[in-house]
């Protein structure tokens, strides 16, 4: 099948179906979590009933509320189900069986990922929970929640999706269990799998079981994984290797009908871990729903079937989700109880969603793939001014105005057909795509219509600005640094050496710095004293110890301290998880015996090295990083000089009972002109003239 050119417009919309006929019972003012809530809406059933992991917040910033809306505004009943006592089925039972289906997601964040730290270790705490409560989800939730339903209604058809299911759809390394696992749709034994942000498979897959059931042929429903005996008829199957799809993703001229790639088996990506790297590429190379390919991968006797990626929503579209009636709020079940996320949200807009930066070790990229979705301004302005109006606590600050990323709002390819062809995983690395349309004119009219909303005193910008498009708008910045920040502002460098951010697929040091020079003149003429919070990552693949001293090194020349850092961890179907798992380089074709090998950092004592190079003026790393240099050949950097590292001696009570302590300093390390702040960088204060920068 020659590559068909695909755009929003050649989509159904969204809102065009016949709605179901439950439409007449009308909108709930929360969607119901109780048999008595289902009553006083003169509701029997529910047709779906979705369980979630995260409390019920009826906001759009919650994947639940989205759903939810979205499936009652086709006509349904909906209930919710969520954070339930997952050690039995009685829970899953609370709303009765669903006419059509249950709906399961482990929430906004992956369990695993929301439960441990990169290190392995329990969090006591859980954002999206009553109280930040740990310990209300089960570990792999998808998996336990899915069983639990089975277990209440044997016959009720299930659907997965969200975040965990959506990154799991195919064998998946998993860190915790440091073993590639079968796509989460096999270990669920659930019947559909949607993946991505799926308004567009839920609504065609929600009135297809309607009508038909679940027992039927989805293979056209894009963005969903379904279990197939084998290949269909009428499809030709190629391997990656036929198609060349790993090294070049091209189509030979005289292929014709629909083909799909067969991706090696799960068997086969499970004892090898070079095959694994290649899968992992031909998944990211076939991501565009421009051009993208459907893929299945053999587990066992059966086969995992993905279909092409879902087509981007339009701004109309978007507008439609995002206008739809939420209550803006915790469901009252929870008597005003501080839920952290909602906390954090309450007051914020999102303006777009989706990312092209393809950042190896994120996984936004791959869930909502890479063609950014934006709202409308009426839209936004609309939800603005609900906020003022109806959301408690309001005191006229909008907290964020952003999405996944600040500043790609409209922000495309120049050309729709360019678009659908291309394969690049990144529209901004090595540099930015000359096609990349990068003009920042309709974010700047945004934020200005924002703030003019009679009763909003200041509009923020939290979400993380990607400096490396913002450098092509001087006015962008300007606007930012005189209007929408407020005392520091959130950049992600996340290393200075070139090889790490090779692996990260993330611009030069020299990015940030031209970034730098331009945030810090808008400042100085704004009369502002404002600051840069970079986020950097220790133990990415890729990364030597070598690389992290010079980042440290960087880190003191430029008086920045690292309180809470970030090291890496591999979430699943992320490129940098291959690196980490396999040891191959799958940004570049990986070929038997020729491919590029990657050094991972896995063990434990390396791991806690890179992370102390970040924090080396914590006296209890002092030690660590003192053998470190010395087996490094640099034990110049050891000393009391401003151009080395760390001191050769060691403050009484730290290290562990490290090296010998130094007298005279009353026990306590010297942190003179040092500001700490409760997360992220501490700074050394400037000298008399010299900006300070803090995290």
């Amino acid at each position: 099948m020659a590559t068909a050119l695909f755009t929003p417009e050649t989509a159904k919309p969204l809102f065009s179906y016949r709605k179901y006929w439950a439409q007449r019972f009308g909108k709930a003012p929360f969607l119901p979590m109780s048999r008595e809530e289902m009553y006083t809406l003169g509701w029997d059933s529910c047709d779906v009933i979705l369980v979630t992991g995260d409390a019920y917040i009826d906001h759009p910033s919650f994947g639940m509320a989205i759903i939810g809306r979205l499936l009652e505004a086709q006509g349904f009943r909906v209930g919710i189900i969520a954070q339930p006592d997952w050690r039995d089925a009685s829970a899953f039972k609370a709303l009765g069986k669903p006419n059509l289906f249950f709906g399961v997601t482990s929430g906004n964040m992956d369990s695993m990922v929301n439960r441990y730290t990169s290190d392995r270790r329990i969090r006591h705490n859980d954002s999206y929970t009553p109280g930040g409560e740990g310990g209300k989800r089960p570990d792999r939730a998808v998996l336990v929640y899915s069983q639990r339903c089975r277990e209440a209604f044997s016959d009720a058809p299930i659907v997965i999706g969200g975040i965990e299911a959506s990154l799991r759809r195919i064998a998946h390394y998993d860190y915790w269990s440091d073993k590639v696992r079968r796509s989460v749709l096999m270990d669920a034994k659930a019947d559909l799998l949607l993946y991505g942000n799926a308004e567009r498979a839920l609504v065609e897959v929600a009135h297809r079981i309607a009508r038909g059931g679940v027992k039927q042929d989805f293979t056209d429903v894009r963005g969903i994984a379904i279990v197939r005996d084998g290949t269909p008829e009428g499809w030709n199957e190629a391997s990656v290797e036929d198609l060349d799809a790993a090294d070049e993703g091209r189509r030979r001229k005289d292929e014709e009908g629909d083909y799909v790639i067969r991706l090696p088996a799960y068997e086969v990506v499970a004892n090898d871990r070079e095959a694994y790297a290649r899968a992992s590429r031909v998944l990211h190379k076939e991501s565009n729903p421009g051009n993208a390919r459907p893929l299945t991968q053999r587990h066992g006797d059966k086969d995992v079937w993905l279909t092409a990626p879902p087509i981007p929503l339009t701004t109309e579209e978007m507008d439609g989700v995002y206008d739809l009636p939420y209550a803006r709020a915790p469901h009252p079940s929870y008597e005003g109880a501080k839920i952290p996320a909602w906390e954090m949200i309450r007051h914020s807009v999102t303006i777009m969603r989706g990312c092209f930066g393809g950042c190896s070790f994120c996984s936004i990229t791959e869930h909502e793939g890479r063609i950014i979705q934006s709202r409308s301004e009426t839209s936004i302005i609309k939800e603005i001014e609900t906020i003022r109006d109806k959301t408690e606590g309001f005191t006229g600050i909008i907290s964020d105005i952003g999405g996944p990323t600040a500043n790609m709002y409209r922000i495309a390819c120049k050309d729709r057909e360019t678009e659908a062809l291309c394969r690049r995983p990144s529209c901004v690395y090595p540099d930015i795509c000359k096609n990349l349309n990068t003009n920042h004119d309709p974010l700047i009219q945004l934020y200005r219509k924002a703030r003019a909303v009679p009763g909003v005193k200041k509009v923020m910008v939290a979400s993380g600005v990607r400096y490396d498009l913002a450098v092509e708008s001087p006015a962008y910045i300007k606007e930012l640094v005189e209007h929408h920040v407020g005392g520091y502002l959130k950049i992600a460098p996340e290393h200075t050496e070139s090889g790490p951010l090779s692996m990260m697929m993330k611009p030069g040091i020299g990015s940030y710095d031209r970034f730098k020079q331009l945030f810090d003149a808008a400042a100085r003429a704004a009369k502002k004293e404002y600051f840069l919070i970079p986020y950097f990552i220790a133990a990415h693949p890729g990364t030597s110890d070598e690389d992290m001293m010079n980042l440290a090194l960087w880190l003191k020349r430029n008086k920045y301290r690292a309180d809470q850092v970030q090291t890496y961890l591999p979430s699943p179907m992320a490129l940098s998880t291959a690196m980490y798992h396999s040891g191959y380089n799958p940004l570049k074709p990986v070929r038997r015996g020729a491919s590029e090998p990657v050094d991972a950092v896995k063990g434990l004592r390396q791991r806690r090295l890179h992370k102390a190079f970040l924090r080396y003026h914590d006296a209890e790393n002092w030690p660590i990083l003192r053998e470190a240099l010395k087996a490094m050949g640099r034990a110049d950097l050891i000393g009391p000089g401003k151009h080395q590292l760390v001191p050769n001696w060691q403050p009484a009570g730290t290290g562990k009972g490290g090296e010998g302590q130094r007298i005279g300093h009353k026990g306590r390390q010297r942190n003179d002109g040092v500001k700490f702040l409760t997360k992220g960088i501490h700074i050394a204060a400037p000298k008399k003239g010299v900006r300070e920068e803090k995290r």
